[in-house]
């Protein structure tokens, strides 16, 4: 206890005194030279692996929480980009992954006709980039998508008569893309939804379209557009009798009812249930672990599971069929979108 007291003294001294680390080094070698004692040699170089040992984890705690801070700070401006941008559709390039999220958090991300295209856009980008592997769509703010923007559908009323109305609904609805962007799109790799709050409506249409679904356990699901007499002429009932089965797509088309996280995941609606604010998190993660496979045996079984999940290559027809069919109820949904913009039917309300 002595020795050890006569060694740790002087080292406390130089440390007090400002010294350097490698002056301390060459103060216990010094002493380590001038002893002549077996124990006082073995106690200096133990004070001198300590010194190493206390350099090591100072050098890594500093390093990690610079790595850390780091991090930190690049998500907060990510964040901050994604708020204040004015921007309907963002895209976010992260190494092989493709972002893209909805940015219109003040309509929960209601789709308007700039938002398609938009988002049309951006899919394009993604399918004709072979940097890329996989997508990702999403919502800023609280919701995934609450559907197509019914403020403007109410407007059209206002603004259209006649046959140039009817000819402004069948531009809606039956062109080439869908109402709510890339619906009417087979893209040639896969696309995640990352998915909190309300995917409901249009916004449902929009996550079936995704390869796969990766939902918060606040999520909610539903054909709300039900409610104002509004079709699904976004794939929602082609798609939706295809992953779920008939009978479940039919409880849903036919009540227009909310279906929970925790039910979505049981009937097949969603892929991954995670915990509230990680869908993102956990789509990148899903993302990477997908874009590491090889990329053309991985797309070909893709591409040959839609080829048999919709008879044959048909879907296209399916789509088309849907689109006719909507159209000639479409108008009569002007009456209904008004009725919301007015207030009815608010935050999933069915008592309209």
């Amino acid at each position: 206890a002595e020795y050890m007291g006569d060694v740790a003294t002087p080292i406390t001294h130089t440390q007090q005194a400002g010294l350097s680390l490698p002056g301390q080094v060459i103060i216990i070698i010094v002493s380590f030279l001038l002893s002549s004692t077996e124990i006082l040699q073995n106690l200096i170089m133990q004070g001198f692996r300590n010194i190493l040992a206390g350099w090591r984890i100072n050098y890594s705690t500093t390093h990690k929480n610079s790595t850390l801070s780091r991090s930190i700070n690049d998500h907060s401006i990510k964040r901050s980009f994604q708020k204040n941008s004015d921007h309907p559709v963002i895209v976010t390039r992260q190494d092989r992954i493709f972002i893209v999220s909805l940015n219109r958090p003040h309509k929960r991300n209601a789709v308007d006709p700039n938002t398609a295209d938009e988002l049309r856009k951006a899919f394009s980008e993604f399918d004709d980039d072979q940097q890329f592997k996989v997508a990702i769509l999403n919502g800023i703010g609280d919701d995934f998508c609450a559907g197509y923007d019914l403020s403007e559908l109410a407007e059209v009323k206002n603004i259209k008569d006649g046959e140039e109305m009817e000819n402004h609904i069948s531009s809606i609805a039956l062109g080439s893309f869908g109402p709510m962007g890339p619906t009417r799109q087979t893209l040639s790799k896969p696309v995640l939804a990352a998915i909190e709050g309300h995917a409901v409506a249009g916004g449902l249409e929009l996550a079936l379209w995704c390869d796969m679904r990766i939902a918060s356990d606040n999520s909610v699901f539903g054909v709300y557009c039900r409610r104002f007499g509004v079709p699904l002429i976004d794939g929602g009932t082609v798609r939706l009798p295809a992953l779920i089965g008939f009978s479940r797509a039919m409880d849903l088309i036919l009540t227009g009812r909310p279906v929970t996280a925790k039910e979505a995941v049981d009937i097949g609606l969603i892929n991954r249930l995670v915990p509230q604010g990680t869908s993102l998190e956990c789509a990148i993660e899903l993302a990477n672990i997908i874009s590491n496979f090889p990329q053309d045996c991985m797309n070909a079984d893709r591409l040959s599971a839609y080829y048999s999940a919709y008879s044959n290559s048909n879907l296209q027809s399916k789509l088309d069929y849907e689109a006719k069919e909507g159209v000639k109820v479409l108008k009569k949904s002007i009456d209904g979108a008004q009725e919301f913009t007015k207030g009815k039917g608010r935050h999933g309300s069915f008592e309209v």
